[in-house]
């Protein structure tokens, strides 16, 4: 008879001891460090390489319950032992790979793409991670466990997807937002899901430290990424990416970071894959960040020998306004893992990145913009080389930043030019007027190369 295949809370510093899912714990008792999950790698070795990709293909884009899900097709590497009554998920998941072919061209390169996480429930790739936490809720419910709510602390995009998935599963959800921080569409979500919106005088790292005052009370449970179910989902990006390259790894993977959990989740699901066999080399990835919240990049010039947390500046990207990332232990081991680079973008640059790739048919959040600036400042250094296959992380979907969008075309936001700035022509209704304008539009665009 096989191993049963099976997975644990561990200490992610190694002190002794394990736990199970359905325990209320976040850090390790007894050195306060985070947990990880913990999944019996000789279990899955069972199957082989070739077996667990055949598997993985045959779920791929099917209604079964609850494999149609590109979270959950991987479910055990996820939860092995969940009850599949219990899972709370949308499909999420299953987002598709947009080949940047011209702005690729622009930067000299072949083969650039960019995984659309943001084309999700919510709008954002914290849909993965959601849908496993909340379904360990459920299941948590389902045991006896005296569960009256989930809480987290949320630059937005974390609160969107908790008030979805609660709602989706009828669970109370409380979300801590900094008071005008974030946009009025991320404002919106959990409010029409029916959370608890707390609007707090303060930033998140501040919502952070009351989130977790709060969440003391076992019978409520904390959602943020200091909690390493969030991971399990967000890894699944990584088995995805290679799917849909026919199983073949990029050379490169661009990943805006705040919080710091997705750079580890992806670099756990690279890991996982290379450990069962599935294939054969790693990515290299690189992890970009808002200057004015760039503590892991000051880490990193300094071959990450120290790490001071900082008060971040007002940026653009306000998802990854982060000045005290909770995962970045986990998240400097990654890089050195996977040979990393940490580079920081300007407002100016992540701004006009995020415009210049709309221009070839992207429609990005600010924070897929400092993952693309990050990408043409090494490109200019040929630290990516024209060849490499290289995929960048969109993290969200631009809709949600509809107020960034207007103030760039606009022309309003401070200490940003606005170089790719495409404001709408005011005419009267007259065809002639009209015409005259369009000649001098199509003279215009033909010399900047549009």
């Amino acid at each position: 008879m096989g191993k049963t295949m099976k997975a644990v809370f561990k200490c992610f510093e190694g002190c002794e001891g394990e736990y199970p899912l359905d325990e209320i714990i976040y850090r390790c008792p007894k050195c306060g460090s985070l947990l990880e999950v913990v999944h019996d790698v000789g279990a899955l070795k069972q199957k082989s390489g070739a077996e667990w990709r055949a598997l993985m293909d045959s779920r791929g884009g099917t209604t079964r319950w609850p494999y149609g899900s590109g979270v959950w097709r991987q479910k055990e590497w996820v939860i092995p032992e969940i009850d599949d009554e219990n899972i709370v998920s949308m499909f999420e998941g299953n987002t598709n790979l947009f080949w940047a072919k011209r702005f690729g061209k622009q930067l000299g390169m072949t083969d650039l793409w960019v995984k659309m996480c943001g084309n999700s429930h919510t709008g954002s790739f914290k849909d993965l991670g959601m849908t496993v936490l909340v379904s360990m809720v459920n299941e948590m419910i389902a045991r006896g466990k005296p569960i009256k709510a989930v809480a987290c602390a949320s630059t937005g995009d974390t609160s969107a997807a908790l008030a979805g998935y609660c709602a989706y599963a009828g669970i109370p959800s409380i979300v801590f937002l900094p008071a005008n921080k974030i946009s009025t569409a991320q404002l919106v979500q959990p409010m029409s899901n029916g959370s608890i919106v707390l609007s707090l005088d303060t930033d998140f790292d501040g919502c952070m430290k009351v989130v977790q005052e709060i969440t003391k009370d076992n019978s409520i449970y904390l959602a943020n990424s200091m909690n390493s179910l969030r991971i399990e989902g967000q890894k699944t990006i990584a088995m995805e990416i290679v799917q849909q390259f026919d199983w073949q790894v990029p050379d490169v993977v661009i990943i805006p970071g705040g919080n710091l959990g997705n750079v580890s989740a992806l670099a756990k699901g690279f890991r996982l894959m290379l450990e069962l066999g599935m294939i054969t080399k790693k990515p290299r990835i690189v992890l970009a960040q808002a200057q004015n919240a760039n503590p892991l990049y000051q880490s990193y010039l300094k071959g990450f020998k120290d790490f001071a947390p900082m008060t971040p500046k007002k940026t653009l990207a306000s998802a990854i306004q982060i000045g005290d990332p909770v995962s970045v232990k986990k998240a400097i081991r990654a890089l050195q893992e996977f040979d990393g680079i940490v580079e920081e973008a300007s407002e100016e640059e992540l701004a006009d990145a995020s415009a210049l790739a709309d221009l070839t048919g992207m429609y990005t959040c600010p924070h897929t913009g400092v993952a693309l600036a990050a990408l043409i400042k090494l490109r200019k250094k040929n630290v990516i080389g024209p060849n490499d296959k290289t995929v960048v992380i969109s993290t969200a979907h631009g809709l949600k930043f509809s107020e960034f969008k207007v103030g760039y075309h606009e022309g309003t936001i401070a200490g940003v030019s606005s170089r790719y700035a495409n404001k709408p022509v005011a005419l009267p209704a007259d065809a002639g007027k009209v015409l005259e304008a369009l000649e001098r539009e199509f003279s215009k665009r033909a010399g900047n190369g549009r």
